[in-house]
């Protein structure tokens, strides 16, 4: 299996300031180690070990942004790391996140570019990404949207998502998580089956749909794809090779899927 590069290297950016750091650590280590000789030490040694200390001290003293730009540097590797990380693994696992035959999908089954969102039908954040997905589906023609039903939340989010997939048999998964989703105040176990039947569901099928065992194995195997995909909450959004975590702006998903169209 291939896996991304390890940033550990010394290109990128800050690279200067990463090396002075080094070269410093290093000095300030290598001197440090002159104790190992333990009851061998000189005078001499202990002078120079402390000649390096205060050198070091001095120089960060002076110059205390170069740790500043140091640690910039590293975590800029860090994270173009573990978005290499992630592209591989979506790269892995696509058809479990973009095809998977039990997945609801909506907007253009054809389309040109695929979003997908795990969700949780008791999370705020979730809900605040609603009216931009909405949006979406209503103005792009060429979006294929596939939801994730990823019950975080505790057992009431496991039942909404467990009917959530059983609205699906009965082909009206969008109707059933646009009154879930939209919805406001507590969520319950009752509410979740009063506004299934708002949305146009019919109940009894529902219910015993519910408890069909794929169902459960489902939801438990989009759990696994997300923590392989180091999705730890609620909403995120695969676009192409790109994981969004957490509330997505309309503007920052109109930007991907453009992304993904010019081949980016």
């Amino acid at each position: 299996m291939n896996r991304p590069e390890n940033p550990a290297g010394p290109s990128g950016g800050g690279r200067g300031a990463v090396w002075r750091v080094a070269i410093a650590a290093a000095a300030l280590l290598a001197a440090m180690a002159i104790p190992a000789a333990g009851r061998a030490q000189t005078p001499a040694a202990a002078g120079d070990r402390d000649a390096v200390r205060e050198i070091v001290r001095e120089y960060l003293l002076e110059r205390p942004e170069i740790i500043e730009e140091a640690l910039g540097a590293l975590r800029a590797r860090r994270e173009a790391y573990e978005q290499a990380r992630i592209a591989t693994a979506i790269r892995e696992h696509d058809a479990a996140i973009r095809f998977h035959p039990m997945s609801p999908v909506s907007g253009n089954l054809e389309g040109d570019v695929t979003m997908v969102e795990f969700l949780d039908y008791q999370c705020g954040y979730c809900k605040r990404s609603l009216q931009p997905v909405k949006d979406l589906l209503a103005a792009d023609d060429g979006l294929r949207v596939v939801w994730k039903e990823f019950p975080i939340l505790g057992p009431v989010s496991r039942f909404a998502a467990r009917a959530a997939m059983a609205a699906a048999r009965q082909g009206l998964y969008l109707e059933y998580h646009l009154a879930v989703m939209g919805s406001r105040g507590q969520l319950t176990e009752d509410r979740v089956i009063e506004l299934a039947g708002g949305a146009g569901l019919d109940l009894g099928r529902l219910r015993s749909d519910m408890e069909d065992p794929a169902i459960e194995a489902y939801l438990d195997e989009t759990a696994t794809l997300a923590r392989t995909l180091g999705i730890g909450g609620t909403p995120a959004f695969v676009i192409g090779e790109t994981l969004v975590p957490g509330a997505a702006g309309g503007e920052r998903l109109r930007e991907l899927i453009a992304r993904v169209r010019s081949g980016g």
